[in-house]
């Protein structure tokens, strides 16, 4: 069986990082979502909050499962018994960022990268790009986040 892990903040879940799982799980047998923290930045949502974020959204995924990531992304990938790393690339700055992180993966275990170029509509869209947006009280935010991402940003920002 092959098992793949996304792991990332997902502060909050993007359109980006949905379709990133959808075209994950045509390609792998499981696909978990690893929700991950970022300790260089403050979280709107409690990994709690976000797995039921993403849990809804990926419903429709029977592959697909969303679990708390906690310690080294390998050590995570051998409680999960995953070979496989998946994430976007936005642009060249992501590439570069990613493929320093795959190196030291690979040196730490067996484990392989999978790069995945993101569409053109999310190549500028990122978690924290979308929280200024919707700080500032913007309409329209479902052409970032997926709906129930919406209405959670708007209880939590106003």
């Amino acid at each position: 069986m092959s098992i793949a892990l996304f792991p990332g903040s997902f502060d909050p879940l993007t359109n980006g990082h949905l379709d990133i799982i959808r075209r994950a799980s045509k390609m792998f047998d499981k696909v978990v979502v690893g929700v991950g923290s970022n300790t260089s930045k403050t979280a709107l949502f409690t990994p709690e909050e976000k797995i039921g974020l993403i849990s809804v959204t990926v419903a429709d995924l029977p592959n697909v499962e969303v679990a708390i990531m906690h310690g080294l992304t390998v050590q995570f990938m051998a409680e999960i018994g995953a070979k496989f790393i998946v994430r976007g690339l936005r642009n060249s700055k992501d590439f570069e960022y990613e493929r320093d992180i795959a190196g030291v993966n690979s040196a730490l275990a067996d484990v392989e990268t999978i790069l995945l170029l993101a569409k053109p509509e999310n190549q500028n869209i990122s978690s924290s790009m979308v929280k200024e947006i919707g700080s500032m009280g913007a309409d329209n935010m479902v052409k970032f986040v997926p709906r129930v991402v919406v209405d959670a940003l708007k209880e939590r920002l106003n």
